[in-house]
């Protein structure tokens, strides 16, 4: 069976809102809500796709748009490749131009509307930031706090705090404190035992490769409304992420770091082939920092984590 290749499109307002249709009855899924777009034709660029769909759907003409997430997925009756591009800038005002019903919601709102299968990791996509900061080992608690703080004043809205070498007590007493800066400002990713989830309600949580090999035949440890993620080195580790049904990964590490002068890089290569194997949003880490962005977006990624790169970047 042919895989069917679909431009989709995550079209942003400029207060943020996300705009989104709902198929007709009468179609595949129908029913359902989607991102706009429709079928590239045989030797058609995906930009040029996108570009056409838009304007016989809404009306529009994309001006600024760059990559998002990729997804193959297989239904009982068909299978799709959706390559999916953000939308920031666009001319024309958009409406259902076919009749469709259209809503433009916040990033929040979309866990409340029905999409098709295979659009859970865009919609996963489009709540997520391109950038994702872990803060580095070995610094004093008070230095965490200050530079949590400074890094929220410069934006940040995903956030791990990663302090391995932390007694246990000494962490969860930071989490608690870095949650409540954290409270309508940025998502906090924590690691640690599952057996602490039910202390940190707000909190996402960042599994471990060695976690994620323990606890992916089980499924996700609770529900679809938490932000899950896990630590992935490799495609049985990405597989294993799907499968478990994570909401988004790192994969590391692209090149060699500090951190791990261990642990033999991937390569940007590499990292873009294990990315066409991956139905999730990732950032690439290890090595890379703000001015990897841009790549980053080409070879399929959400964006890039970073350690040091964004810590020093913020003051701290």
């Amino acid at each position: 069976m042919k895989r069917v290749h679909v431009a989709a499109a995550v079209i942003r307002g400029i207060d943020g809102r996300i705009l989104i249709a709902r198929r007709p009855q009468d179609k595949h899924q129908g029913g359902l809500w989607e991102f706009p777009g429709g079928k590239v034709e045989e030797g058609e660029a995906v930009s040029v796709a996108l570009a056409r769909e838009l304007e016989e759907e809404l009306a529009i003409r994309p001006t600024v748009a760059r990559p998002l997430i990729q997804i193959r997925h297989d239904y009982p009756d068909k299978q799709v490749l959706l390559d999916v591009w953000e939308v920031t800038a666009f001319t024309g005002e958009p409406h259902g131009a076919e009749g469709q019903p259209l809503a433009w919601v916040s990033e929040r709102q979309l866990l409340g509307y029905e999409f098709p299968a295979a659009n859970k990791p865009i919609v996963a996509a489009a709540r997520l930031p391109e950038r994702y900061l872990i803060t580095p080992d070995g610094i004093e608690s008070a230095d965490l706090l200050s530079g949590v703080r400074a890094a929220l004043a410069q934006g940040a809205r995903l956030i791990q705090l990663r302090a391995p070498n932390m007694f246990d007590a000494q962490y969860r007493d930071l989490a608690v404190d870095i949650q409540g800066l954290c409270a309508g400002k940025a998502q906090l990713m924590l690691k640690g035992p599952l057996e602490w989830l039910g202390d940190f309600p707000a909190a996402g949580w960042h599994l471990t490769a060695e976690q994620l090999r323990k606890y992916a035949a089980h499924g996700r440890p609770f529900p679809e409304q938490r932000w899950l993620a896990a630590s992935c080195h490799s495609a049985e580790e990405l597989e294993l992420a799907m499968q478990m049904g994570v909401d988004f990964v790192t994969l590391s590490p692209v090149q060699a770091t500090a951190t791990h002068p261990e642990a033999q890089p991937l390569g940007w290569e590499a990292a873009s082939e294990l990315l066409t194997q991956c139905n999730l949003p990732a950032y690439l880490l290890g090595g890379v920092g703000p001015a990897d962005i841009e790549r980053a977006w080409q070879i399929g990624a959400q964006g890039v984590a970073g350690i040091r790169a964004f810590w020093s970047a913020n003051g701290s």
